[in-house]
């Protein structure tokens, strides 16, 4: 079973309490938190990747908390035709899902590593990194 990737939003109220906690404990899931800003004083917004037999029982618990809960649909993705292979995006990214090959010196890109953060997005010269949805 592959994993859900799902975009969390919710209040202040929201991010004092261990969500994340009763999703694996009261429903069995497997949660690998992707990208998470969580403050209590402001919105929070994760990312999450979600397994489990009970994944759609553990979403509707938090859609009844309040927390608006969707679906990833967006994708970083590499244009192979405006790449021109510098290395810029290598040095910004956090996790490595941009690399350097050697000894070809050409860009890797790892989709499965890649949190969303979009800092390639920015510093790539040639705008050959995109965001879709």
């Amino acid at each position: 079973m592959s994993p859900k990737r799902i975009v969390l939003r919710f209040g202040t109220d929201i991010s004092v309490k261990p969500i994340v906690y009763r999703l694996v404990k009261d429903y069995d899931l497997v949660v690998n938190i992707v990208k998470a800003d969580v403050n209590p004083q402001k919105e929070g917004t994760m990312i999450l990747e979600v397994t489990g037999d009970q994944s759609e029982n553990g979403l509707n618990y938090l859609r009844d908390l309040g927390v608006s809960v969707q679906a990833l649909n967006q994708e970083i993705v590499r244009n192979e035709d405006k790449c021109v292979m510098c290395g810029a995006c290598t040095g910004a990214c956090p996790t490595g899902a941009l690399y350097m090959k050697r000894p070809s010196m050409e860009v890797g890109f790892d989709g499965d590593q890649c949190v969303f953060c979009q800092l390639c997005v920015k510093v790539c010269p040639m705008w050959a990194m995109e965001v879709r949805l």
